[in-house]
């Protein structure tokens, strides 16, 4: 019992950037260094590295060849999922369907009869 009060106040004794995440017990890991910035913040660290990469002649730049390839192969392996398609169909067609009911509901209501549509 004495070990685990000795691990605990080695783990707790970080200089208190715990306290600072809201990193209570249970929460998992306290937030460090990059991940303990805000996105404002981190977002310019990587900027300056990107800029920089390009720069040096290091940074990798997609043609327009790779990157149809790559979305190629992002959509060969969603399709795979027949269910997940299904899903997207499915949402697809009640989109439509629910905007076509919509512009039919309007004209309706304005007083214009649809073109070979029923009364009544």
């Amino acid at each position: 019992m004495a070990t685990s009060k000795e691990s605990g106040k080695s783990a707790g004794s970080s200089g208190g950037s715990a306290q600072k995440s809201g990193g209570g017990s249970g929460s998992g890991p306290a937030k460090r260094g990059f991940a303990a910035m805000d996105q404002n913040q981190q977002r310019e660290i990587a900027s300056k590295g990107g800029q920089a990469a390009h720069q040096k002649g290091t940074a990798h730049e997609f043609d327009s060849e790779e990157a149809r390839r790559a979305g190629q192969k992002g959509g060969e392996a969603v399709s795979r999922n027949r269910a997940h398609m299904a899903d997207i169909g499915r949402k697809g067609g009640e989109s439509r369907q629910s905007a076509s009911r919509a512009a039919a509901a309007a004209a309706a209501s304005k007083g214009g009869n649809r073109q070979g549509g029923k009364e009544g």
